[in-house]
């Protein structure tokens, strides 16, 4: 892929004095990255330890308001609308109020050790209530809209404390997961209610009535935070099984708004779009900590984010008001954000567009960057690594499909590793293997030790489990993740470039491949597409198009197959694993229908399991027990030639 060259990208650093205050050395001017040669002589300057002025969350955020404490922190959009009046927070106000949760929480028994789990949409409260933990002990965001089952595992392995949960509230189910959940965790000694009156008989308190009699001037524990002190734990992986608990100390936190408040162009002192989840490392440390810890401003667009409709139908109106110097999300979101008609709104504030997640396919960022003309900065990096590891350097030539270079004190290998996950030696330039980085952001291991299983490929060095390559300027490739590979016949094929083929369709909005399976090649690619609003395909066209533009035979999708809204995560990923057993289902009831026969009938559904990963489950209907031994010995047949598990059941 070409460098990108951006009217204005090559004359952004020399104007900038804006401070870097997690950075006690930089002083009033921010360090210009145009090379490899600069990075190292920075590094050389001091230790990381020596540049980083803040020792925990807590002390940053009181770096961040002390650049002007009576500028706001955040300013939250009801209805996120541009005529919605604000509620503004200073950041005098919003450290009150997170030192007065930090002693309400202390107040219920919560010390360094203890763990304060919340599920909460972005309200006010959640933001303080995410620092306030951390203060006081171990934070623990989690998705509110998992299932109860999955939210009671996560707490129950959290050892949650303390809950904090929104209250009783139309069109939200939240509070009714957590009652119905409550009994079950036996660690838990105290709930606290957003919006809620509580029921301190039963051990409910009102979060604002308990927060409101704290002092704010200080942290009644008298605590005294350490760097290596554990400041959260973060959900990851799958959602079936023993959930995986990262953790991370404050300065794997400190570290990344440490890293982009020097690195992002727009980010110190300015309002920032926010629609992320606190629950997700992107949401609450790339952009809220980053932000708040260097003077800046949180729009916060409602409770809902960017899962708000409003949010992206008034986002140009928004970003006129509003002035915020980057246009920040997943890939989803800026992929969405072409469809939106530009109009004569003013979006000359922006500076830069940045996403990260999942990768950006190339159409999107080259589409953004033509709108825009500005960067289009694609960060890379894991719950693990404490969110961005990598980035495009805006003082570098932008490669569009590279994720960039590591940040400063940062470290990315490409290795090759065993079928038991252990280290057989390093790749060589352009060649593909298994990400594996280091740097003060980097976590030291999973709350559950048998988690930690190959989770490094030697101490210091997590393995990211996404493939990749390094070229000869030391930019980052992500050419897929192990499991997302479709692997036809023993052939590995990448989704990637397909994917991007696919968006390059004026029609196509959202692309995923992803492996469907097959008897005899085990895998064959298969594409989901959704399309952008009010567009249309003819019969085939799609299919035409992919195979044209996909030069390797074997990587041509069997179908193309338009679905009305692709599945996605809390934080607005794909969610491959839902295509997958879509897939599976498909071609499992083609294989079985012509079994039922006499007036029988055959369903299939397919989905997770806490074993094997997924299952399809087979349920006959119709069918005299006389004729199930005999169908059951067809069904198993036509089934046992594929890799995932089947289960039959008789109606």
């Amino acid at each position: 892929m070409t460098e990108a060259s951006v009217p204005g990208h090559e004359a952004r650093a020399a104007a900038i004095t804006r401070a870097a205050p997690l950075d006690r050395l930089i002083g009033e001017e921010l360090p210009i990255f145009r090379s490899a040669a600069d990075v190292e002589a920075f590094e050389k300057q001091a230790s990381f330890a020596e540049r980083v002025a803040a020792a925990s969350t807590f002390d940053a955020l009181r770096l961040g308001a002390a650049q002007d404490p009576d500028a706001p922190a955040i300013q939250f959009l009801p209805n996120a609308s541009h005529e919605d009046v604000p509620v503004v927070i200073t950041h005098r106000q919003f450290l009150a109020r997170v030192i007065q949760t930090a002693n309400a929480f202390h107040e219920l028994g919560v010390g360094p050790n203890d763990v304060v789990s919340f599920l909460l949409p972005l309200v006010p409260q959640a933001f303080f209530t995410a620092f306030g933990a951390q203060a006081a002990g171990i934070a623990n965001p989690v998705n509110p809209l998992l299932e109860p089952h999955q939210i009671a595992e996560i707490l129950s392995a959290a050892r949650t404390k303390v809950a904090v949960v929104l209250g009783p509230m139309p069109g939200t189910d939240i509070w009714e997961k957590l009652v119905k959940v409550r009994s079950h965790l036996k660690d838990l000694k105290a709930v606290v209610q957003v919006a809620g009156p509580g029921d301190e008989a039963n051990g409910v308190y009102s979060f604002d009535a308990l927060v409101a009699k704290q002092p704010a001037d200080r942290l009644v524990s008298g605590r005294e935070i350490r760097a290596s002190d554990i400041a959260a734990y973060f959900h990851t992986g799958g959602t079936t099984g023993t959930p995986k608990l990262v953790r991370h100390t404050h300065v794997n936190q400190v570290s990344q708004a440490w890293a982009l408040s020097i690195l992002l162009n727009g980010m110190p002192r300015g309002n920032l779009l926010f629609g992320m989840p606190l629950f997700h490392v992107g949401g609450s440390l790339s952009q809220a900590l980053t932000t708040l810890a260097t003077g800046g401003c949180l729009v916060v667009l409602s409770p809902a984010g960017w899962r708000n409709p409003a949010a992206m139908r008034n986002l140009w109106p928004l970003v006129q008001r509003f002035r915020p110097g980057m246009l920040s999300s997943v890939p989803t979101i800026l992929a969405a954000s072409l469809a939106v008609p530009v109009g004569d709104y003013d979006l000359s504030s922006l500076r830069s567009v940045g996403g990260g997640g999942s990768a950006i396919p190339v159409a999107v960022g080259a589409a953004l960057q033509e709108r825009h003309k500005v960067p289009v900065i694609e960060v890379y990096g894991m719950t693990e690594t404490s969110s961005v590891h990598t980035l495009s350097y805006p003082d570098r030539p932008v490669r569009l499909g590279s994720v960039g270079h590591p940040v400063p004190y940062a470290r990315v290998r490409i290795v090759k590793i065993d079928a038991d996950g252990k280290l057989i030696g390093d790749c060589a330039t352009n060649e593909i293997g298994v990400v594996a980085m280091a740097g003060p952001g980097v976590f030291s291991g999973y709350l559950n030790d048998e988690h930690n299983k190959g989770a490094f490929i030697e101490p210091g060095w997590v393995n990211s489990g996404d493939l990749g390559r390094l070229d000869e300027d030391g930019y980052l490739w992500i050419t897929g993740r192990a499991k997302d590979l479709v692997i036809r016949g023993g052939h590995n094929i990448d989704p990637a470039p397909i994917e991007d083929v696919l968006f390059q369709h004026p029609a196509v909005g959202l692309a995923a491949v992803v492996g469907q399976p097959d008897g005899y090649a085990g895998e064959l690619p298969v594409a989901y597409v959704q399309l952008n609003p009010g567009a249309t395909v003819a019969p085939g066209e799609l299919e035409d198009w992919v195979r044209e533009r996909t030069p390797e035979r074997a990587a041509v999708p069997v179908a193309v197959i338009p679905i009305a809204t692709m599945p996605l995560t809390g934080v607005g990923k794909v969610f491959k694993p839902q295509l997958r057993w879509d897939a599976t289902k498909r071609v499992f009831s083609g294989i079985l229908q012509p079994l039922a026969e006499n007036g029988g009938h055959i369903e299939v559904a397919v989905g997770a399991h806490g074993t094997h990963g997924s299952l399809a489950t087979v349920t006959v209907s119709g069918v005299p027990a006389s004729g199930r031994d005999a169908l059951a010995k067809e069904i198993h047949a036509a089934l046992d030639p594929f890799t995932i598990r089947h289960e039959i059941e008789w109606a």
